[in-house]
């Protein structure tokens, strides 16, 4: 192992590859990854390549099995992977698409050693934390920088400086720091600064104590960056560059935003790129061009008519559970020249006599994914109150399924219609597990996953969404529309517009008798981005504002 790693930093440092760390401290859910996504695009618009890793320390092998109330989203890339809802940020941020690379966590480096212990390739050794787990992360990580070709590689820890968990990568960071030039990685720490209204005054204690543990496990930071609501003054600033040993030019304010975008714009003001340029030692300096996200942030803040958009939610929290899909819906209601109001309605809550008080002052509805049988029931009444009155309708995932089963139960009248995964003994089974899902036992990364060809009927809506015939779409699940269903509503007025011709496989759906309900069985939130809204959300705005 050590004689590989040796190698792999020998042709890394010949391509000269530039490495960001990203950590944070006092608390979770500070913005590491909107952080590093303003990094990376700082970089880009200079004209620099950038890469983004995500390392997780938590020993689920990907998120997949972790429910979205605890983890928030999970992000599925091209190529299968199932990861932190992060890779959605720096997708969306960076305009770029991910692989399964950029998704490492420690459950995977454990099993990666474990299955290799299991096949005897440690025979006669011991197995350690240090050398041989910590090797593992270096090598990925080096790997990954010889396979991306980026010029700099930008590095997200997950957690919170000082998590039990979350140690052996930041080891991995000490030795790795040792075995390149100073002036090859750069270490950006991102630390909550509380303002205490009672005593009106910033506190910088919190972040004081955050850096003294980085210098416990032997790290020093080159860049702080202030997580904090209100602007730190000079005096502040000079104090953290003292008490943390900072150059105060390297500490920048990380403000919360609205929209997040302006975080890119007051970084740099503040000279976050041509800091970083300098510090790697890049002599002819150039500048960022971020004139593509200044237009969307004005456009943004135009004062415009609003649109109201219900998403018909079955997991309700405070972790993210649908942001992909919040964030389509505004981008998409930006792009139209509209302010969203998107109201999350609770899907277990509807009943039959709220549903109208709920839904009746939408422009338009999203029904977004899930699993299992909760707020099922509550779907299905959304769907049929949707059809009934004309709401514009887009249906993702479950969202589709859920469309279809209403449309068998109230206009086929095919009574108790469902999917076979909440009713396996149901009399007509519209939804049913896909053939090469019924053998498969382990729960994670079984699911059909990853990015699959949908050819789409010309003359649809969706066509003319799209306005191409073949597109690539990211799916996650593993029940489809039952096609011995087919025909029967298709006479009813249901168009399959997409599908995936090599297993004759339902994408798209469309109520031709209504002025736009579509329902698709893959998750376009995840290739929309602020810049580039994805057709289908924009055509359901434009859908709701001619409902107007």
């Amino acid at each position: 192992m050590e004689k590989q790693i040796e190698s792999l930093i020998s042709e890394v440092k010949k391509k000269g590859t530039k490495f960001i760390i990203v950590t944070g401290g006092v608390c979770s859910s500070i913005g590491k990854g909107v952080l590093t996504s303003s990094i990376g695009t700082l970089l880009k618009n200079s004209g620099y390549s950038a890469s983004v890793v995500k390392w997780d320390p938590y020993l689920n092998v990907d998120p997949g099995t972790i429910s979205p109330l605890v983890h928030g989203e999970v992000f599925v890339t091209d190529d299968g992977a199932e990861t932190d809802l992060d890779l959605g940020h720096y997708e969306r941020i960076l305009g770029t698409h991910l692989s399964r690379i950029s998704s490492v966590s420690s459950g995977q480096i454990y099993k990666e050693i474990i299955d290799g212990e299991r096949e005897g390739k440690f025979l006669g050794r011991d197995i350690q934390l240090v050398p041989h787990v910590v090797d593992a992360i270096k090598k990925r990580l080096l790997r990954f920088a010889l396979l991306t070709k980026a010029d700099f590689v930008l590095v997200e820890i997950g957690g919170t400086v000082g998590d039990m968990e979350g140690e052996i990568f930041l080891e991995s960071v000490r030795q790795f720091r040792m075995q390149f030039p100073s002036n090859r990685l750069m270490h950006c720490h991102l630390s909550l600064v509380p303002y205490l209204e009672w005593a009106n005054e910033i506190k910088t204690k919190p972040t004081q104590h955050s850096i003294a543990l980085l210098k416990r496990y032997g790290l020093d930071a080159n860049c702080l960056f202030l997580r904090t609501d209100k602007k730190v003054n000079d005096k502040t600033i000079n104090k953290l560059s003292t008490m943390c040993g900072v150059d105060k030019e390297l500490i920048f304010q990380a403000q919360t935003s609205s929209p997040i975008y302006k975080l890119f714009t007051d970084l740099q003001k503040q000279g976050l790129n041509e800091k970083i340029q300098k510090y790697f030692g890049i002599k002819k300096w150039k500048k960022s061009n971020l004139s593509e996200w200044k237009k969307l942030i004005s456009l943004i803040e135009k004062k415009k008519s609003e649109i109201k958009v219900g998403l018909i939610a079955k997991y309700v929290g405070q972790n993210d559970p649908y942001i992909s899909v919040i964030e389509a819906i505004k981008s998409a209601s930006h792009d139209c020249n509209r302010d969203p109001k998107i109201t999350i309605i609770e899907a277990e809550k509807l009943t039959s006599k709220n549903v109208d008080s709920e839904l009746k002052s939408l422009d338009a509805i999203v029904m977004p994914g899930g699993f299992d049988s909760r707020g099922i029931e509550g779907k299905i009444l959304a769907v049929k109150y949707a059809r009934e009155n004309k709401i514009p309708f887009l249906g993702l995932c479950l969202g589709m399924q859920m469309m279809l089963a209403e449309f068998a139960r109230s206009v086929l009248k095919l009574k108790g219609a469902n999917s076979t995964e909440f009713d396996k003994k149901t009399k007509y089974p519209v939804i049913s597990l896909i053939e090469e899902q019924k053998n498969v036992k382990d729960k994670g990364g079984s699911m059909r996953l990853g990015a699959y060809p949908c050819t789409i009927k010309t003359g649809s809506k969706s066509y003319a969404a799209y306005k191409k015939k073949l597109v690539m779409e990211r799916h996650r699940h593993r029940y489809e529309f039952n096609n011995k269903f087919k025909k029967q509503f298709e006479a009813a007025g249901i168009l399959f517009s997409g599908i995936y011709k090599e297993k004759d496989l339902v994408e798209i759906s469309e109520y031709t008798k209504h002025p736009f309900m579509i329902g698709v069985q893959f998750h376009p939130e995840f290739l929309s981005t602020p810049l580039k809204p994805h057709p289908l959300f924009k055509a359901l705005i434009k859908a709701g504002i001619s409902k107007e």
